[in-house]
C-alpha cells in the first residue's frame, strides 16, 4: 500500500513541468562544481556550481545519468559526473594518491571506449580533454575552494551540460535495463504488472531520514537468511519491479528533500496528496505552529488554525475529498522502520486536527500559544529533548492524525514532570485535559468532560482536592506577602507537598490544612474571612480525603489546581481593572 501510493505520487510528479524529478535510470546528485572545457578540448576552467543558502553555499541538485555508488564498490566511475578524484585525479587532503590516480584512469578509459558509440561532438571534446588533461595548481585551488561534492562537464559557451545532450541521453536510455546479470521476471506487487524485471535491491537508497545512515538506507531489504523463505533471495521475497522500486524510492527522496516533511522526535514524517493541493504546503505549519517565519504567513496560519479548531474546513486548503497520505519513518541500522502510515482525506484529517486543538483548549494567559506544536507537547514529557521516548513521538503523531486515544505514556510522562518540577502551566494542563477528555469520550461517553475553565460542579473529589490545594497555597502566599506585593518565602506548599498530595491526599492534606490555620492567622480580618469562605466551600465538595489517587485522578487533581489558580488571578486582575 505504501509503495503503491509513493509510486502513484512519482507518476504525478513526473507529469508536473514545475517539478524536477529523475526518470528511470537517472538520479539527483549534489553538484558542487562544473568542468568547463574549451571549444578545442585542450583547456578547462573550474566553475563553482553551488547556490547560496543563507550565509552558506550548498551543492545544487541536478539530475544525472545513473545512481549513487554503493559503499565498497571499488573503483567504479560514473558516466559524465563524479567526484574530483575520478574527474580530475585530485581530491583535497588525499590519503591515497595512488588510488586517486587509478580512479582518474578508470574514468578516462570508460569514456574513451564509448566515444565511437555515442558519436556526439561535445562528448568527443570531453574525451579529448581527458586525454590531454594535466593537473595544475589552478585546478587544485579551485577544487579546494569548492570542497567536497560532485562535478559535471560543460563545453564553453553551451547552456546544457554534456550529459543533457540529446544524443548522449538517447544512448544512455538505451542502456537502461541492460545488465550482464540474470534478471528475474515476475509480477510486481506494487503495480500488478506481469512479466516485469524484478528489483534484486531497491534503489536509489533513501536519504534524509534523521538518524539513518548518511549513505542511504532501505525500506525493503533482506540481508540475512532468517528473513528469506522458499529459496528466494533478497528482493525476490517481496517482488517489486525495477521501475516501481526506482519510482517509489525517488518519490520518497523527493519528499525528504522538500518542505513536505517534519521531524517529530526520532520520526521523520512526510506527507502528500493524491493530486496537487495547498494542504501539502500548509500541513507542516499546522502541526508545527511555530514554523511560520514572516508575519503574513503567521496571520494566515492563525486564521486557518482558528477555523480548524472551530470544526470548519478552510477553503484555502483545497477540496475536502482529496486523498491524503502521511508516512512516519524512523532509523533502524541499515534500514528504515515505518513508524506509522495513514491514508485518509483532507476533510477527515482536518476534522481530527480540529478535535485535537479543541481537546487542548484550556484557560490561559494572552502570552500562551493556544495551538502548541507537537514537538512542544512532547518536550513536556522529558527533562531534555534527547530523553523523549521515540515510541511516544510516533504514537502521539498517529493519535492526533487518526483521532485515536492519546498514548497512556503521554499522561504519565507529563504528570511525572509536573511532580518533579512542581510546576503546572498552560501546555502541561492542556495535555492533561486533552488526554482525559479523549479517554472519557472513547471509554466513558456518559462521563462529563473537563471544561475549558473552572467548573465548580464537577463530581470528582480529586478535581476539588486540586482546587483546595491551590486555595491553601494562595492563603500561604498572601500571609507572606510584603507591602510591595512580593512573596517573601522561598518555597510554598506546592514546592514541598504537590507530588505527595496529588498521589496520597490522606497522608498530606491534614498536615497542610493545620499549617493553613497559622497562615490565616497572619492575615488581616478581611483577607482572612475571604480565604476561610473559599476554603470552607471546597470542603463541602468531598466526604473524606482519599488514601490514594490513580493516574487519571492525579490528572484531575492537576487540572483542578490549574483551574483554581487561573480563576484566582483572573479574579484579582478583574478587580484591579475595575478599581
Amino acid at each position: 500500500m505504501i509503495i503503491s501510493a509513493l509510486n502513484e505520487y512519482y507518476e504525478r510528479l513526473a507529469k508536473d513541468p514545475k517539478v524536477e524529478i529523475p526518470e528511470y535510470g537517472f538520479s539527483q546528485q549534489k553538484i558542487a562544481f562544473e568542468i568547463v572545457i574549451s571549444k578545442d578540448g585542450k583547456r578547462c576552467e573550474i566553475a563553482d556550481a553551488r547556490i547560496q543558502s543563507g550565509k552558506n553555499m550548498r551543492p545544487r541538485l541536478v539530475v544525472v545519468p545513473g545512481g549513487a555508488k554503493p559503499p565498497g564498490a571499488g573503483i567504479n566511475p560514473c558516466f559524465l559526473w563524479d567526484n574530483s578524484a575520478y574527474m580530475l585525479g585530485y581530491k583535497p587532503e588525499d590519503s591515497n594518491e595512488k588510488r586517486t590516480a587509478e580512479s582518474f584512469e578508470a574514468f578516462k578509459d570508460k569514456h574513451l571506449q564509448l566515444e565511437d558509440e555515442i558519436k556526439d561532438t561535445h562528448f568527443s571534446l570531453v574525451c579529448k580533454f581527458l586525454t590531454k588533461y594535466k593537473f595544475s595548481k589552478k585546478i587544485q585551488s579551485a577544487i579546494d575552494d569548492v570542497g567536497s561534492g560532485f562535478g559535471l562537464f560543460r563545453i564553453e559557451g553551451a547552456r546544457q551540460h554534456v550529459h543533457q545532450r540529446p544524443k548522449v541521453r538517447t544512448w544512455w536510455q538505451n542502456q537502461i535495463g541492460q545488465s550482464p546479470d540474470k534478471v528475474e521476471m515476475g509480477q510486481c506487487l506494487a503495480t500488478g504488472k506481469n512479466k516485469t524485471p524484478l528489483a534484486r535491491i531497491h534503489e536509489p537508497k533513501i536519504k534524509g531520514v534523521a538518524g539513518a545512515q548518511s549513505a542511504g538506507a532501505a525500506i525493503v531489504s533482506f540481508n540475512f537468511d532468517s528473513a528469506e523463505s522458499y529459496g528466494k533471495e533478497q528482493g525476490s521475497n517481496a517482488p517489486v519491479s525495477q521501475l516501481a522500486a526506482f519510482q517509489y524510492s525517488s518519490a520518497l527522496n523527493h519528499l525528504l528533500n522538500s518542505g513536505q516533511r517534519l521531524r517529530i522526535g526520532d520520526a521523520t514524517t512526510v506527507f502528500w496528496a493524491d493530486k496537487p493541493s495547498p494542504f501539502e504546503d500548509w500541513l507542516g505549519n499546522i502541526i508545527d505552529t511555530n514554523n511560520a517565519e514572516d508575519e503574513s504567513t503567521k496571520k494566515k496560519l492563525n486564521s486557518i488554525l482558528q477555523t480548524i479548531a472551530k470544526g470548519g474546513f478552510p477553503t484555502e486548503l483545497g477540496q475536502s475529498t482529496t486523498g491524503f497520505n502521511v508516512l512516519g519513518l524512523s532509523p533502524n541500522a541499515a534500514r528504515i522502520s515505518i513508524r506509522f502510515w495513514m491514508r485518509s482525506t483532507l476533510g477527515q484529517l482536518v476534522e481530527n486536527l480540529g478535535r485535537h486543538f479543541r481537546d487542548l483548549e484550556i484557560v490561559h494567559t494572552e502570552h500562551d500559544n493556544p495551538f502548541p506544536a507537537l514537538w512542544q507537547l512532547l518536550s513536556e514529557t522529558a527533562r531534555e529533548s534527547k530523553d523523549i521516548s521515540p515510541q511516544l513521538s510516533g504514537d502521539l503523531m498517529r493519535s492526533v492524525l487518526r483521532g485515536d486515544q492519546y498514548p497512556q505514556t503521554f499522561l504519565s510522562a507529563v504528570l511525572r514532570r509536573i511532580k518533579a518540577d512542581r510546576e503546572i502551566y498552560h501546555r502541561r494542563a492542556a495535555i492533561v485535559k486533552a488526554f482525559l477528555n479523549r479517554n472519557f469520550r472513547i471509554h466513558q461517553p456518559n462521563r462529563k468532560e473537563i471544561s475549558v475553565a473552572l467548573d465548580t460542579e464537577r463530581p470528582e473529589a480529586a478535581y476539588h482536592l486540586g482546587r483546595l490545594f491551590a486555595q491553601l497555597e494562595k492563603a500561604q502566599e498572601d500571609a507572606f506577602t510584603n507591602e510591595q506585593g512580593k512573596v517573601t518565602i522561598n518555597k510554598t506548599i506546592k514546592d514541598n507537598f504537590f507530588g505527595a498530595a496529588s498521589a496520597s491526599p490522606l497522608s498530606v492534606f491534614p498536615r497542610i490544612v493545620r499549617m493553613s490555620q497559622h497562615h490565616l492567622g497572619k492575615l488581616e480580618k478581611k483577607s482572612r474571612v475571604y480565604h476561610e469562605k473559599r476554603i470552607g466551600a471546597l470542603y463541602s465538595m468531598f466526604d473524606k480525603y482519599p488514601a490514594h489517587l490513580n493516574l487519571h485522578d492525579q490528572g484531575l487533581f492537576a487540572i483542578g489546581y490549574y483551574h483554581q489558580r487561573q480563576d484566582i488571578f483572573t479574579t484579582k486582575k478583574n478587580k484591579v481593572e475595575e478599581s
